[in-house]
């Protein structure tokens, strides 16, 4: 379990000093999403915003407490997709972000 948290560590310190690696979280935490993967979302989720807003101020800004936000974002939480769309939407701001949509045409 040791390594586990260090990695955690290693992962939440790296978000925060580097600026491009935390937007390849965020991206990946929505492909991860759309992916079919919510656990893994969530808790690469949950890192970024250790690294990025924390959890009080992620509360301020959604009005959740902090601890019904950790719980969403742990292993075993189900977040509703208004509260990830509110939780991505502090996380896009705090780096700078915007997100735009492009339609692909099929082959």
């Amino acid at each position: 379990m040791a390594l586990a948290r260090n990695s955690e560590k290693g992962v939440v310190e790296r978000a925060r000093r580097d600026p491009a690696f935390a937007k390849a979280l965020l991206d990946e935490a929505i492909t991860l999403f759309l992916n079919d993967d919510p656990d893994t979302a969530r808790i690469v989720l949950r890192d970024l915003v250790n690294a990025t807003v924390g959890f009080e101020r992620l509360a301020v800004a959604t009005g959740k407490p902090a601890k019904s936000l950790h719980r969403m974002l742990s292993a075993r939480g189900n977040p509703s997709m208004d509260n990830l769309a509110t939780i991505v939407g502090a996380i896009r701001r705090k780096l700078g972000l915007k997100i735009a949509t492009r339609t692909v045409k099929a082959a």
